[in-house]
Formats: structure tokens, sequence, C-alpha cells
């Protein structure tokens, strides 16, 4: 075994424990302590390690590595389809509702799984504004239910202006999902081109 992959193998366990440590922090305070617990646990499986082993960097993630070197990545196949805390493990376009509204839990531990790994990647640049600069830009290429979004929308707003720590309070969270994902009534229907129409 050579030593750049003893080496990786190292900095990468690492790397994933710290950002595992985070997602269970911040998943005690909005109540999802289990949730955190259980985070990421497949990114040990074979499938997932072994390929982020041979891409590690520390820079950026491995999977991100892998797409645009080969086009895809196994690691992230597998990844999505085990882990419900990923947007894409909820689309599916050829059902009826093709991104629906992700379950409480799930999309709580979506949010702390993001500021997690925003903040281990960018480590000591990292701002409050940090989350919310790089979801400008994913929200334009994501499939996801516009509640959703706009659940998102609200909450990395609130990250940038008041913290993480005023903003991952279990009412907080509660709060603003029953605002976007509950209460918001208005149904949409998702287009071929990537748009969403309302049809109520």
């Amino acid at each position: 075994m050579s030593k750049d992959i003893v080496r990786n193998i190292f900095k990468h366990s690492k790397l994933v424990m710290k950002h595992k440590y985070l997602v269970f922090k911040f998943s005690i305070r909005v109540g999802i302590p289990f949730r955190g617990l259980i985070h990421d646990l497949s990114k040990f499986s074979i499938t997932e390690f072994g390929e982020s082993i041979k891409y590690y960097n520390g820079k950026r993630s491995p999977i991100s590595v892998c797409k645009e070197k080969n086009g895809y990545s196994k690691a992230w196949l597998h990844h999505k389809g085990k882990n419900k805390h990923h947007l894409e493990y909820w689309i599916d376009l050829t059902a009826p509702n093709k991104a629906p509204v992700i379950p409480y839990k799930y999309l709580l531990e979506m949010i702390c799984d993001k500021l997690s790994a925003s903040k281990v990647y960018e480590g000591e640049e990292w701002t409050n504004s940090s989350q919310y600069n790089y979801w400008q830009k994913e929200r334009e290429r994501e499939i996801l239910n516009p509640k959703v979004k706009n659940f998102f929308d609200e909450v990395f707003l609130e990250v940038k202006e008041k913290g993480i720590d005023k903003t991952l309070t279990k009412q907080n969270m509660r709060d603003l999902y029953k605002k976007y994902c509950i209460d918001d009534k208005t149904e949409y229907e998702f287009q071929f081109r990537g748009e969403w129409k309302k049809i109520n």
C-alpha cells in the first residue's frame, strides 16, 4: 500500500468524522439527535470509502472530483440512494409528484449537513454568509419542491443575518417548516424543462 493511500485513508477519515461531529452537534440543537448519530454511515462502505480515498484532496468533496474526471461517481449514486438527507433521494421523475415536500426530520438533517460541509471545507474562511452564498448558486440547479426551496431560502438567510446559534433552534425550525411546508397550501406541478407551475 502506497504512502499516498495510507495518508488519504487517515485524512479522509478525519474529515468525515469532523463533518459527522458538526452534524451531530447541529442535530442536537434542532431536536433530531438520532439522525445526527447515524448521519453518513454509508461513507464507510466499500463503494463510497474506496472512491473517496482515490479522489481525496482535502479541499473539495472527492465525489465532485470524481465526477469531473469520469462524468459520474459510483460513490454518489450509492450515497444518494442510501441517505434520505439528500434532495436527490426524493426525486422520481416518473412519479406523479416528482419532488415531494420532504419530511421534517430529513429536511432538518439536510440543513445540518449543508452547514457542516460548508464549515468543514471552508475552514477558517467560513462566515455566516458562506452557506447562503453557496445556496444561491445551488438552488438554481436543484430539482426540489418550491416549498422546500422557500424553507431553505429563509433558513440560510437567517444564518447569514443572525448566525447558526440563533437560527438552529427547535422552535425556529418547527416554525419555519410549518410556515413554508405545512401552512402553505399552494400546489405545484413540475414542468418538463425544470420549472414549477402553480396549479391552485
